[in-house]
């Protein structure tokens, strides 16, 4: 009859404190320890990533001049591939970065130009297949055609 419930004890929160004055390690204050009570210190330098190499699209230069080497795009993208190349050994990342761009926007060049006459080559094959099979049959009619 008599019988409450007891709520749990919570625990009290130590007061907050800012930055700087005072730290609080596990409970202890220290502000009254002197330097040999404190574990050693450890310097950390923080340096930044350094930047990759640009690229130079050497493979893929060298793919474009052996496959679709069209108005020799494919050889003067391998050419800017190898300057790229020599400037990234030499670490001139801007001059590499430069021969290495130019080198891609050739390799685009070339490609777009290459799938453009693949699709024209397609085109005119198709079309001259059809026009060949009419003529065919027209010929066939007309020779076996009555006289």
């Amino acid at each position: 009859p008599g019988m409450e419930r007891s709520r749990p004890a919570t625990a009290a929160l130590p007061p907050y404190e800012p930055l700087g004055e005072g730290l609080k390690m596990e409970g202890l204050s220290m502000e009254g320890l002197s330097m040999e009570g404190l574990p050693p210190s450890a310097v950390v330098t923080v340096e930044p990533h350094p930047q990759p190499p640009p690229r130079d699209h050497l493979a893929w230069s060298l793919c474009t001049m052996l496959y679709g080497n069209i108005c020799c795009l494919g050889l003067m993208a391998l050419i800017f591939s190898v300057k790229a190349r020599d400037r990234k050994v030499l670490r001139d990342y801007s001059g590499a970065l430069s021969y290495g761009s130019t080198s891609k926007y050739l390799n685009i060049t070339a490609l777009l130009l290459n799938i453009f006459l693949v699709i024209l080559f397609i085109a005119l094959l198709a079309t001259g297949t059809i026009v060949v099979a009419n003529m065919f049959n027209q010929e066939r009619g007309y020779s076996y055609g009555p006289t």
